[in-house]
């Protein structure tokens, strides 16, 4: 094949895939979308304020759930209830113990719905007040198309979200630098009740087949289909990408992350010590204190937003002494628009002491 002919190919293939996304064909899954972590900017979805059913995605949950409300080195004896579970499991066995975060491991990466049972009732008292407690948590997120019924995903008609919920609520989970790490692991070793050991190997392929993959969760039923919920990160931008009932799901994913890439870049705002600025003060000996920014702010936007970001310097206008050095005392405020797209606090660099300050017998003496 002439190397034009094939050139040709190459960047009609790419061309499509790319319009395919950008202009609202669907890809195979029936319900999508793509949303920047930092920002919950929503890059592009399709059909995705759509209630369906999410299978095993539903574990992401009950992970969060469990990671607020439990101790990791907990040891957790499994009670007869959360054994024999339907689909997906590690085979528990009643009156064995594991640690709530061998469990967790067991939930994310193997999916266990075994697993699912015995964290919803260590953590809940019983299945039904740990659902209770993932639809608060549901609604404390603005999450108002989801329902659960069950921690692990099992089919229930009452039991449902939408991808653009599930994409908020994979990118409130993945701040938890705990569940990231779990659901970016690839395989993890556990006990069994006999002294031998479970290998637990992550049913996320793209952890495999896609640079940049840190997470999160895939999941099937017959009446679900195939569901994907996935997190990538590259130059510092991190996309959450949701796929439900996608008879192509590892192809959607890689094409939808690859198109978000494209969307964003990383910008830094300030360095440590850009802003190093004098602050008004009242009741000091005198009458400003010097202060400075020791951190510093990169933020992910839009490329070719970059226009129109401006710098605020905010503090209390009636700051007072005494004031000591590394005391915070103001911020540097970043704004594109009307939109706050950042913060530095800034610190005091110095120390001031207030007019009515009286020396102590020490200070006396020695000055």
């Amino acid at each position: 094949m002439p190397r034009f002919v094939a050139a040709f190919i190459f960047f009609t293939v790419i061309f499509f895939s790319l319009a395919t996304i950008s202009y609202g064909a669907p890809v195979s899954a029936h319900h999508c979308a793509l949303v920047e972590a930092e920002t919950g900017d929503l890059v592009y979805e399709y059909d995705g304020n759509t209630k369906a059913p999410m299978a095993s995605t539903t574990k992401i949950m009950t992970a969060v759930i469990a990671l607020e409300n439990g101790k990791l080195d907990k040891r957790v004896t499994i009670p007869r209830e959360a054994t024999g579970i339907e689909g997906s499991s590690i085979y528990l066995k009643e009156g064995e113990t594991l640690s709530l975060e061998e469990l967790l491991y067991a939930l994310m990466l193997e999916s266990a719905n075994d697993a699912a049972t015995a964290i919803a009732i260590e953590i809940g008292g019983s299945v039904d007040n740990f659902v209770e407690m993932m639809n608060h948590k549901a609604k404390e997120l603005g999450l108002f198309s989801t329902h659960f019924t069950n921690p692990h995903g099992l089919d229930n008609e009452e039991h449902y979200t939408t991808a653009c919920d599930l994409a908020r609520l994979a990118s409130y989970a993945m701040k938890n630098p705990v569940f990231e790490e779990i659901a970016s692991t690839k395989k993890r070793i556990i006990p069994l009740s006999d002294d031998g050991s479970r290998v637990l190997i992550n049913h996320n392929k793209l952890l495999r087949l896609y640079d940049g993959t840190i997470g999160v969760k895939t999941g099937f039923t017959k009446r679900s289909g195939r569901c994907l919920v996935s997190c990538a990160e590259r130059n510092g931008i991190k996309l959450i990408c949701v796929t439900l009932n996608a008879s192509n799901d590892w192809n959607d994913h890689k094409a939808l992350l690859d198109f978000g890439f494209t969307q964003y870049e990383r910008i830094m705002l300030a360095d440590s010590g850009d802003y190093t600025v004098s602050l008004n003060l009242i009741n000091g000996e005198k009458g400003s204190v010097l202060c400075s920014n020791y951190d510093s702010l990169s933020v992910t936007l839009k490329k070719g937003v970059r226009d129109g970001i401006r710098a605020v310097t905010e503090y209390d206008r009636l700051l007072s002494a005494p004031i000591k050095k590394g005391d915070r005392v103001g911020q540097v405020v970043f704004y594109q628009g009307d939109s706050k797209i950042g913060e530095c606090p800034l610190y005091a660099l110095e120390s001031v002491r207030s007019l009515k300050y009286k020396k102590s017998i020490l200070e006396r003496i020695f000055g």
